[in-house]
């Protein structure tokens, strides 16, 4: 593990201020909605919720109309609001592969650890907003260490951005990572993994769908750059050996071959988790998986009739 905070790119460091932005700028109600389409629920001691009623106040700006309860209200001639209890998970896993290989680039010249930490950053930030316990893991093949965490989203900022570690840091192993999750014994915690998607193959399955069985499950797949695709911000190379891929392998029609075979590994990837009930994010870079969020989310919201879960127009338009 690396004891210094990481350098992150221009790239990864604007979509973290979006980050939090958006996590500044959501109402709690929202805030709700957006993690509850994504995890499990059950019964909890907390307000905030549609289950048993718990106390009645008065009504805030934060509250939603529906709460509002009108007997109670006309009887002291202002608006008074029922706090129910509210279906949640008490906790939240965050699990990092933190193996060597995450150094890899993606298109946007980020790496895969850059892309990874900004979605963990983006479950952090709302699950914080909620109060849950936010557990962070890393895993290697040498250590899989675990960090309860408290605080906000600065915190879990500068705490994901010390774990993560950088150059000489030991290769993945990704089996080692997915049996720690089986051992999560909080049946129904939301549990969200993050690794490239030079990891993941059909012999994981398995364990994925046992994972599932307990636990409301995201995989967040970073893609790695295409190697006979031309990049704006330097020289392609090896990432074991350095040696660089020669010119005369750099070609469209190579490029887009591979980008056929990868399409087609990752639809059948879909198809599997999407059986098991687990939500797949597959990002090229990190505002590729703000995007995909926002637009996961806002999709899921509609489809339960939700109000749409709308990012302002300050972060949708990009911020300077």
């Amino acid at each position: 593990m690396s004891s210094a905070p990481r350098q992150t790119s221009p790239e990864a460091r604007k979509v973290r201020r979006k980050i939090e932005t958006l996590s500044s700028t959501l109402t709690l109600p929202t805030v709700r909605r957006a993690l509850g389409v994504l995890e499990g629920e059950h019964s909890s001691s907390r307000l905030g919720g549609n289950n048993d009623p718990m106390s009645t106040r008065d009504y805030t700006f934060e509250d939603e109309a529906r709460l509002i309860d009108w007997k109670a209200s006309a009887k002291l001639g202002h608006p008074m609001v029922i706090d129910r209890e509210r279906l949640v998970t008490s906790r939240v896993h965050l699990l990092l592969d933190n193996g060597i290989e995450m150094e890899g680039r993606t298109s946007s010249g980020e790496t895969a650890t850059e892309v990874a930490g900004n979605a963990m950053c983006m479950f952090a930030a709302l699950s914080a907003r909620r109060h849950d316990r936010i557990s962070l893991v890393f895993a290697d093949s040498r250590n899989i260490i675990r960090k309860p965490f408290k605080g906000g989203l600065a915190q879990f900022e500068q705490a994901i951005d010390n774990g993560a570690g950088g150059q000489a840091r030991p290769p993945r192993n990704f089996e080692a990572l997915l049996a720690y999750a089986r051992t999560l014994n909080d049946k129904g915690s939301l549990v969200v993994i993050a690794t490239d998607e030079h990891a993941l193959s059909q012999v994981h399955l398995h364990s994925l769908r046992l994972i599932a069985a307990m636990h409301p499950l995201t995989l967040i797949d970073v893609a790695t750059l295409n190697p006979f695709r031309k990049v704006s911000f330097g020289q392609i190379t090896d990432g074991i050996n350095g040696r660089r891929i020669p010119a005369f392998l750099i070609s469209e029609q190579s490029a887009n071959a591979v980008d056929t075979h990868r399409r087609y590994l990752t639809a059948q990837l879909q198809e599997h988790l999407k059986a098991d009930g687990t939500t797949l994010i597959r990002a090229t870079s990190s505002e590729d998986m703000f995007s995909q969020f926002i637009h996961l989310v806002s999709v899921t919201l509609k489809q339960t009739s939700f109000t749409s879960f709308r990012a302002p127009s300050t972060i949708a338009g990009g911020m300077a």
